[in-house]
This record gives C-alpha cells, sequence and structure tokens, in this order.
C-alpha cells in the first residue's frame, strides 16, 4: 500500500514538474524583456525540475537512484541563481535592459 501511494505522490509531482516547465517556456517565449524572461526561465523552470526530480524519486526508491536525484537536484539549485544573474549582468551591460524599469539601479555607479 505505501508503495501505490508513493507512485501517485511521484504521478502528480510528475505532472506538476511538467507544467511548470511549460509554463516557464511559454514566459520565455511570451514575456517582452530580458528581466521579464530571466525571470521566467529561472524561478518556474527550477521549481518544475524539483517536482520531476521529486516525482522520480518517488517512483524509483532505490538508494544510487535517489543519490543520483539528490546530485541533479543540487547543482541545478546552484546553477540556476547564478546563471540567472550573469545573464541579467551582461544584458545591462550591453544595453538591453530599459533602466526605466528598474526600482534601484545598483549598478549604475559602476
Amino acid at each position: 500500500m505505501p508503495g501505490t501511494v508513493a507512485d501517485w505522490v511521484g504521478a502528480v509531482c510528475l505532472v506538476a514538474g511538467a507544467l511548470l516547465a511549460l509554463v516557464a517556456a511559454i514566459g520565455v517565449l511570451r514575456f517582452p524583456d530580458v528581466l521579464d524572461r530571466m525571470h521566467a526561465a529561472t524561478k518556474p523552470q527550477t521549481l518544475g525540475v524539483l517536482l520531476l526530480l521529486a516525482g522520480v524519486a518517488l517512483r524509483l526508491r532505490t538508494p544510487g537512484d535517489l543519490g543520483m536525484v539528490m546530485l541533479v537536484g543540487v547543482f541545478q539549485l546552484a546553477t540556476a541563481p547564478v546563471a540567472a544573474q550573469m545573464i541579467g549582468r551582461a544584458a545591462y551591460r550591453t544595453g538591453r535592459v530599459d533602466r526605466a524599469l528598474l526600482d534601484v539601479d545598483e549598478l549604475a555607479d559602476r
């Protein structure tokens, strides 16, 4: 019985993660500027990947697979914010950010 419940919870996580990844992809295509696209590419996509990994972990349930899934999750959490920061900074430096949209421009002095 616990295996069946874990399979159903895993299936829900997989579907929710896939939907969040889809929403992120649509946001990247539809949003008008770099900062909005950067937000769409990192926030829901990261949660979507973590939900997918949780679904896979609930389905597989072996120690070797769980370790690999955890490593993928840690790397996702470590690299997505850094990539978003670098994209935002590169967009700012190349003049692709509309400075009128910024509440605080911390990079203006540099």
